[in-house]
C-alpha cells in the first residue's frame, strides 16, 4: 500500500507532499517541499496490522490538515480524467495571464492544478509569477497533451482548436521542462 499527498497554498508558500507506504510490519513516510530531496521516517511495528492501522491514522491525520491524493510526480501513470481536468485548469489559468488578472480565483485555479501535477516551483512561490506569457501556459498545455493517448485537441489563441500529433512522455519529463527556454 502507498499513498502520495499534497498541500498545495500558493499565496501562502506552501507547495508540500507526503507519502507514505507500508511493507511488512514497517511504515516509511517520506516529507517536504515538491521538487526537493524529501525527509524520511520509518516506524517499526511488532505486525503488519499494526503497521497497517499507523499507515491509515498517518493519512487521516494528513487529510485532516488538508492534504489531497495527487500522483507523485516522478510517476508517469497519471489518468486520463486527470490529465485532462489538469488540461481545463490550466485553459482557465490562460484567461487569467492573457487578461492579467491574477485574483483568488487565479490562486485558486492554480492551487487546483498544482495538486493534479506536483511542480516543483522553488522555496519562494510568488503566485502571480508562475505565468508571465500565456506561452508559458500554452507550452505547459503542449507537455500534458503529450502524457495523452491518441491526438488531442489544444485551445489555442483565438480560442481556435487545433489538432496536435503527441508522443507519450513521462510526468518525470513533465517536471524537468516545466518551465519553457525562453
Amino acid at each position: 500500500m502507498e499513498t502520495y499527498l499534497v498541500y498545495v497554498d500558493a499565496a501562502n508558500n506552501s507547495n508540500k507532499f507526503w507519502s507514505a507506504k507500508v511493507e511488512d510490519n514497517k511504515v516509511t513516510v517520506q516529507w517536504g517541499r515538491v521538487g526537493y530531496n524529501a525527509q524520511t521516517k520509518i516506524h517499526s511495528f511488532n505486525s503488519h496490522q499494526q503497521a497497517n492501522y499507523k499507515y491509515h491514522n498517518l493519512i487521516a491525520e494528513k487529510k485532516a490538515k488538508g492534504y489531497q491524493e495527487s500522483q507523485p510526480q516522478m510517476d508517469s501513470s497519471c489518468s486520463v480524467a486527470d490529465i485532462r481536468r489538469a488540461l481545463q485548469l490550466l485553459n482557465s489559468l490562460r484567461s487569467f495571464v492573457a487578461n492579467h488578472n491574477f485574483n483568488s480565483s487565479y490562486i485558486q485555479t492554480l492551487n487546483d492544478y498544482l495538486k493534479i501535477v506536483p511542480t516543483p516551483l522553488g522555496m519562494q512561490i510568488d503566485p502571480y509569477r508562475v505565468y508571465q506569457t500565456v506561452g508559458d501556459v500554452d507550452h505547459q498545455v503542449q507537455l500534458l497533451n503529450s502524457l495523452l493517448p491518441s491526438h488531442a485537441v489544444v485551445v489555442g489563441q483565438n480560442s481556435e482548436i487545433q489538432a496536435v500529433e503527441v508522443q507519450t512522455v513521462s510526468l518525470k519529463s513533465i517536471s524537468k521542462n516545466f518551465w519553457r527556454n525562453i
